[in-house]
């Protein structure tokens, strides 16, 4: 494959598609990757916190505060059963998000004995020439920041990688809201941005989808985010995760179809099967590269406000 064009798949994942074990979730992935492969997919992109969906195999009267810790408790063997597929199918995978613990630099699978370990919404990148890479999610929400309940630590390090040709970034979710992040990707020539996300309301739909939209205007580049359908346990109760909404957005150019988008499903709250899984054949890359190299007809990242003052009256 060149970077000419490249064909993106988007599963919303159905988190109430019953399992009993992570052998079940695996299976799941598999037959996603399958059907994706064979509607000539080269990637599979999954949403935030896909782990939710192993509460229905957690133990029972699972506390607020131990409902991370036991997720990341399965993270060693998620990664275990999902690091063949990328090269069986010869397709990259990112599997969404799910916890980590962390001590120092040590990632364990151990339940937390101290004070010292932080854990993380990672999210987890399998290439079929096997490298693994993971992206911390580094803006995080109320919920996950809860000192009694999630407490989740924020990432520190934005990571830009390349594969086939192509540089890419991972911002999950409230990361893709944020203009600072935007900022400091402007001057790295990034192909395309991956947005595994979560919203159990409409409003954080369009926060997140809006951004993203925004995004590919503002660093010229593909945007892909897709998020989750279902009810599943959070925080001691019943999440509604609203959308099985899914899109890829390109800049708003003639060339590229001048709307912006490449292929999009609206939020539904249905829950069947495994859930929706959509594709964008034929990413035009090539194309967005020429614009962002001058061509575009109005590109923010060819502006600076250097030279602007802000006057307070």
């Amino acid at each position: 494959m060149n970077v000419s064009s490249l064909n993106l798949a988007l599963w919303a994942v159905n988190l109430e598609s019953p399992i009993k074990s992570l052998a079940d979730w695996a299976g799941h992935v598999n037959l996603q990757m399958e059907k994706a492969k064979n509607a000539g997919a080269d990637f599979l992109v999954m949403p935030e916190y896909v782990s939710e969906q192993w509460m229905s195999f957690a133990p029972a009267g699972l506390q607020p505060d131990e409902e991370i810790p036991w997720m990341a408790m399965q993270a060693r063997e998620a990664i275990e059963r999902l690091k063949g597929l990328a090269k069986t199918y010869d397709m990259a995978l990112l599997a969404g998000t799910f916890p980590v613990t962390v001590q120092g630099e040590d990632e364990i699978g151990e339940h937390p004995v101290n004070d010292n370990i932080g854990h993380y919404n990672r999210a987890h990148l399998f290439l079929p020439d096997g490298r693994l890479i993971t992206q911390d999610k580094l803006s995080l929400t109320p919920s996950e920041s809860n000192q009694e309940a999630w407490c989740l630590t924020p990432g520190q390090e934005l990571k830009v990688f390349s594969w086939r040709g192509l540089r890419m970034t991972i911002l999950t979710c409230l990361d893709i809201e944020m203009p600072a992040l935007s900022i400091l990707l402007a001057d790295q020539n990034i192909d395309l941005i991956l947005v595994p996300s979560m919203t159990s309301k409409l409003a954080g739909y369009h926060r997140v989808f809006g951004c993203a939209k925004a995004r590919a205007v503002e660093l010229l580049s593909a945007v892909a985010v897709v998020g989750p359908i279902g009810e599943t346990p959070f925080l001691g109760g019943k999440r509604k995760n609203y959308t099985s909404a899914a899109a890829v957005y390109l800049p708003c150019e003639e060339s590229l179809g001048h709307n912006g988008i490449a292929t999009e499903i609206k939020p539904d709250d249905t829950t069947v099967g495994l859930g929706p899984l959509i594709i964008a054949h034929d990413l035009p890359l090539k194309e967005i590269r020429k614009l962002r190299k001058g061509s575009a007809e109005v590109w923010p990242g060819n502006w600076s406000a250097d030279h602007v003052a802000i006057e307070e009256l």
